[in-house]
């Protein structure tokens, strides 16, 4: 294979775009891995259809994955997910002078409707992060945990990789480390803190067991908790609160959210808080609390 036919063979382009993606766009590991396996199906599809170089791909081949998508039963979220990675890569295949023209520029795919995430109630959620006071085998840590996943609106991964350098508690407030390795500060309320506090200078000194750990939340010998770990602990509380079992640490979040917008919290001041990149992925929390956006609308507009 000569220089020029390997650099556009479609394994080498592949690779650097998924190289741009994460030196250039940041993109968190779990991102990278989600475009890794979309883009790696289209194309698996294309060497099946003879394809084997980038300037090849045409829009016969890119409807023809679509339709290989639906006929094997992936859901319209999934796909539509997998047409916007691989619109993403053949854009840059243009750019990089590998591909003429965009194939994909005329396939049109029905956008799904977007999920409302489901929200507690807040008194729910206040039965949530308490209920560890009556059990569980690290009642500290487990009522720390959850109330820093409320009070702050932190994802999993962000709960778990928690170091003690990022927790300010003399000042309350919290440096989260979210996707693509961006920062945000985050306000801790004083249930959160106290809860920490307690947590941290008891309980998370004992399970440390006197090693030496940058993390927050532990297991036995200072090991940090995992997602899955998180996951099982926030359902085992649901159902200690008496609270549907389909409760994740992802409807904190959400929770969290949606009540400081009943609670006349700024759109963006939220945005900012959930790290969220663009102000469209916060908006879904307005058709989640429309009382209060229409209590504001009433006292704001004049004619309302």
């Amino acid at each position: 294979m000569s220089q020029r036919e390997g650099r556009g063979a479609l394994e080498a382009t592949l690779e650097h775009y998924l190289d741009h993606l994460a030196t250039e766009r940041g993109l968190a590991r779990r991102s990278l891995e989600a475009y890794a396996r979309d883009l790696g199906r289209f194309v698996r599809g294309l060497l099946t259809r003879g394809i084997r170089r980038a300037d090849a791909v045409d829009a016969e081949a890119v409807r023809a994955h679509v339709a290989t998508l639906e006929r094997r039963g992936l859901g319209p979220h999934s796909r539509a997910r997998a047409v916007a990675a691989i619109r993403g890569w053949l854009r840059f295949l243009v750019r990089e002078g590998y591909l003429g023209d965009d194939p994909s520029r005329e396939i049109r795919v029905r956008r799904p409707g977007r999920r409302l995430p489901k929200v507690l109630h807040p008194s729910s959620a206040a039965r949530l992060v308490t209920a560890t006071r009556d059990g569980g085998r690290r009642p500290s840590r487990d009522r720390a945990l959850l109330e820093l996943l409320y009070a702050c609106g932190l994802r999993v991964s962000e709960v778990a990789r928690l170091r003690l350098s990022q927790v300010d508690l003399s000042t309350g407030v919290v440096l989260v480390l979210g996707k693509g390795g961006k920062e945000r500060v985050v306000p801790v309320g004083r249930h959160a803190r106290e809860a920490v506090e307690e947590y941290v200078r008891g309980e998370r000194v004992r399970l440390c067991r006197g090693r030496l750990s940058p993390w927050v939340f532990v297991r036995a010998g200072g090991k940090p908790l995992s997602r899955q770990t998180i996951w099982k602990l926030v359902k085992r509380q649901a159902r200690a609160a008496a609270i549907a079992p389909s409760v994740s640490p992802h409807t904190l979040r959400h929770s969290f959210a949606t009540h400081l917008l009943e609670g006349g919290a700024d759109l963006r001041v939220v945005q900012a808080l959930l790290g969220h990149a663009s102000i469209t992925t916060t908006q879904i929390y307005t058709h989640v609390a429309p009382r209060r956006l229409r209590d504001v609308h009433r006292r704001a507009h004049p004619r309302a």
